[in-house]
């Protein structure tokens, strides 16, 4: 966890997410008012692939909704965020009531910490006779990044009324206890979760993230190697160990952030 890209497993999504799910991240789900794009790739040279492909089609035709979602998806699977937003706003201007277009625009403007108008955005991208549940968690995730955490859980609510018991809500649900500062609840509703789907490694990361962040390193080691070699699991956990003795002399700031990053990709 001491070089650039152990850091960044551990910081941009629960431990390890960058790692597994790349782009922006969420395993590259654009949240849409009809689901998910199709499965993207996952190694850094297959995302600059799609972006140099999009991007070729995009620049072709900047009012191509598929175009514009599908580039600006790769430029945030490569941490080019706020290219991603300038993408996403040109092509929202073309097509200012495609659902798909506003969802992928509100997650990348999230990314870049415009969260008020992330939370417009979104608002926009469903409707309340309508509503789409991925929307919906993510509208949460930015009002937990806001620290409105429990006007975020609302929307937790809202979704699970739709989709009980998914673990994608769920997991965000539990980022939003542990920002709290409730990692009771945090850990109980994460390994609901895990339990609902058990191959979903951000689920487990985040599980991980906060068993360690109560001290439980020898458990959370042992929970993140299910995705990740024993060396990344233990060097995660050495960074997380670093936090927590951080927070002694800063007010539980290190660990506080870590959780926001986690809650800012999930």
């Amino acid at each position: 966890m001491y070089c650039s890209t152990v850091k960044t497993r551990l910081l941009a999504g629960a431990a390890v997410a960058a790692a597994l799910m790349l782009g922006g991240c969420q395993n590259a789900h654009i949240v849409t008012a009809s689901g998910p794009v199709p499965e993207a790739p996952r190694s850094e040279t297959d995302w600059r692939q799609e972006m140099q492909a999009w991007g070729d089609r995009y620049r072709k035709n900047p009012a191509d909704a598929e175009a514009g979602v599908r580039y600006a998806q790769a430029l945030r699977s490569t941490g080019q965020h706020a290219q991603a937003v300038a993408v996403l706003e040109q092509t929202s201007i073309h097509n200012p009531r495609n659902t798909t277009v506003l969802g992928a625009y509100g997650r990348a403007l999230a990314d870049t910490g415009a969260f008020a108008q992330a939370l417009d955005v979104l608002g926009r991208a469903h409707s309340p006779d309508q509503p789409d549940w991925r929307i919906l968690s993510a509208q949460g995730a930015v009002l937990d990044q806001m620290g409105r955490h429990e006007e975020a859980r609302r929307y937790y609510a809202s979704a699970l009324k739709i989709v009980p018991d998914e673990p994608s809500v769920m997991s965000n649900l539990g980022l939003s206890y542990a920002l709290s500062k409730n990692l009771r609840m945090a850990e109980d509703t994460l390994r609901r979760a895990n339990a609902y789907n058990s191959r979903e490694p951000r689920v487990r990361q985040n599980l991980a993230l906060v068993v360690g962040l109560q001290g439980r390193f020898e458990e959370a080691e042992e929970i993140a190697r299910a995705d990740l070699s024993p060396e990344v699991a233990a060097a995660n956990l050495d960074y997380l160990r670093t936090m927590l003795a951080a927070d002694k002399n800063d007010k539980g700031k290190p660990a506080q952030r870590l959780l926001r990053q986690a809650a800012n990709h999930s």
